[in-house]
């Protein structure tokens, strides 16, 4: 299996000239999901943690409901990328095969059919009520994901996804240089330990997307906090899943945009 990291030669320039070194960046290679010998689609991504990101991406794509749909998986190492290969259960697999057909159809593309907007837009899931927290609890949860980007540190090129929990701490992280694909590999992995996604929150370090929402949403974290900015789409995704969005989380504090009932300035209490 390919590594997650290459050393690069590289020239410098500084104000003294150049100089010659290696610098060490992330993978990046063709992931392919395969369902029943069917390839579903192709991302882009960093080649670890695989088995993390096939059961996320199958959950959060609403591909299967629970991690026990999905009956076999491999990851294949191809000429020029991996393949993921999963097979499904019966029930599975004639849902994905109907929903195929559906979008597919009167335009003969596949997936991008004439459904596609209405499939990007597809109705958010709606979270639980979810945790109680501080804002103190929420820098410290920020401070404590930096030193854990094992991959950022070396190559400053990726982006992560962690999960935390008010009393538990950072209990999983995963890296990509995809933000979907990192928050997948989480999902996943948090899936495949059996921890329960909605007591706890979702800390990312990149702008939160509308598709974040959605798949935080799938997870049932009612919490997500990020380093970055959201966007207008995401805000309302939020809004409407009745996730707690916490975004530009500095050094200095943070900006909450939706359900702010969660974060209080006294005492937290945890409610699953």
């Amino acid at each position: 299996m390919s590594e997650p990291t290459v050393a690069a030669h590289r020239q410098i320039w500084r104000e003294t000239g150049f100089t010659e070194g290696v610098r060490v960046v992330p993978e990046e290679m063709a992931l392919a999901m395969s369902y029943d010998a069917s390839t579903h689609a192709v991302m882009m991504g960093t080649p670890q943690d695989l088995e993390d990101f096939a059961v996320g991406f199958s959950l959060t794509e609403g591909i299967v409901e629970t991690i026990e749909g999905i009956e076999s998986l491999e990851a294949v190492p191809q000429d020029e990328g991996i393949e993921l290969r999963m097979w499904l259960s019966k029930a599975n697999a004639e849902r994905l095969s109907e929903r195929r057909r559906y979008l597919a159809g009167p335009t003969g593309c596949g997936l991008c059919g004439i459904d596609s907007i209405s499939e990007a837009m597809r109705p958010v899931a709606l979270v639980g009520p979810g945790i109680h927290v501080t804002p103190p609890q929420i820098m410290a949860a920020m401070t404590a994901l930096q030193p854990l980007q094992k991959l950022n540190t070396i190559t400053r090129a990726v982006h992560a996804a962690a999960f935390w929990q008010p009393d538990g701490g950072i209990l999983e992280i995963r890296e990509d240089v995809g933000r979907h694909n990192a928050l997948d590999k989480l999902i996943g992995a948090l899936a495949r330990k059996k921890i329960d996604a909605t007591g706890g929150a979702v800390l990312l370090t990149s702008r939160v997307s509308v598709e974040l929402v959605q798949k935080t949403a799938a997870a049932g974290a009612s919490l997500i906090v990020s380093v970055s900015a959201p966007t207008a789409l995401a805000i309302r995704m939020a809004e409407r899943a009745g996730i707690t969005l916490a975004a530009i989380a500095r050094s200095d504090g943070f900006e909450i945009f939706t359900h702010t009932h969660r974060i209080a300035a006294g005492d937290a209490s945890h409610v699953a």
